[in-house]
């Protein structure tokens, strides 16, 4: 399969992943529809691994940073991202996710010490003005909601998503780690997704949330559609692509997953954003591509982010 192809395949599916999440809300509450996923998804990823005749142990010393990173990547970022999803427009979640570009090697430079250049710190300044553009309206709506004695949830939605982006930007710095114990792709993110999902249901028994099996045909098919594509296939072919042009090239799929993601949202969502807001998109994603093009040390650290939820795992773009 050629390299654009591969890239054509990451960038559709994860570009689809936000709008999926929709169809999954309202009947089931958004942990559980975190866990049903991802324990499909490793599942999956478990038995991939018995049939290339790999062993499914990992040692210890492995399993405290795998673990470590499913709490940052599939258990908090996903919560955190569905919750979010029952507030915003996914294609406006898809566009704070291109904010880990800023987030990663600011979490890498607190765990590591590793240096940050002066374009990434000036990009990540222009994104927050981007960002400030695109939610500028409803802020102001929100907040005025809030005066009046609304609920406001529009702000939890976009605090959510924050929050979702920086646990994966920690997740994808844990990566690291991970790699130094283990060189198994597919079988550190089966354990991964395994422990994530295993948080994830303790949390949800301590919060009440009722484990259903829903009805509705279209919560199924974007189940599988984001446990078996999202979680799966795409990120193979992301590893394919990244072991053949790099991940410096590799990673601008997380420029272009927000586009599809929020033509999506306009078609499918009946989102219609205002001038300052596509002005504020394109002001984001240009500083998000500007980062990426940055020399030395923090490029580096920029291009071991992803573009997810879906994203995800050692420069794997972690998006929903």
């Amino acid at each position: 399969m050629s390299s654009p192809l591969l890239f054509a395949i990451a960038a559709l599916i994860w570009g689809s992943t936000f709008f999926a999440i929709t169809l999954q809300l309202g009947e089931v509450a958004p942990a559980v529809s975190v866990v049903y996923r991802f324990g499909l998804a490793s599942a999956t990823l478990f038995a991939w691994c018995l049939l290339r005749g790999d062993k499914l142990h990992l040692p210890w010393r492995a399993q405290r940073w795998v673990m470590l990173q499913g709490f940052f990547t599939f258990a908090l970022s996903y919560v955190c991202t569905y919750g979010s999803e029952q507030y915003l427009v996914s294609g406006l979640v898809a566009v704070l996710f291109a904010l880990m570009v800023f987030w990663t090697p600011i979490c890498s430079r607190i765990a590591f010490g590793t240096p940050i250049s002066w374009r990434t710190w000036a990009a990540g300044m222009i994104a927050i003005v981007g960002v400030t553009m695109l939610f500028y309206h409803s802020i102001a709506g929100a907040w005025k909601e809030i005066v009046g004695g609304g609920t406001g949830h529009f702000l939890l939605g976009l605090v959510l998503a924050l929050v979702a982006t920086i646990a994966s930007s920690a997740g994808t710095v844990v990566v690291a780690k991970v790699r130094e114990q283990s060189s198994n792709l597919l079988l550190t993110m089966a354990w991964s997704m395994f422990w994530g999902t295993s948080m994830v249901i303790v949390w949800a028994l301590a919060t009440g949330q009722p484990f259903v099996l829903p009805g509705a045909p279209r919560y199924w098919m974007a189940l599988l559609y984001l446990s078996l594509f999202g979680s799966v296939i795409a990120f193979h072919a992301y590893f394919t692509l990244i072991n053949r042009i790099g991940s410096q090239k590799a990673v601008y799929i997380g420029v272009v997953t927000p586009v599809i993601s929020v033509l999506l949202s306009i078609q499918l969502e009946h989102y219609r954003p205002g001038p300052v807001e596509w002005l504020g998109m394109a002001v984001c994603l240009a500083s998000v591509a500007w980062a990426l093009r940055s020399p030395g040390p923090a490029a580096a650290s920029s291009s071991s982010t992803t573009p997810a939820p879906d994203a995800s795992l050692a420069a794997i773009p972690e998006v929903p």
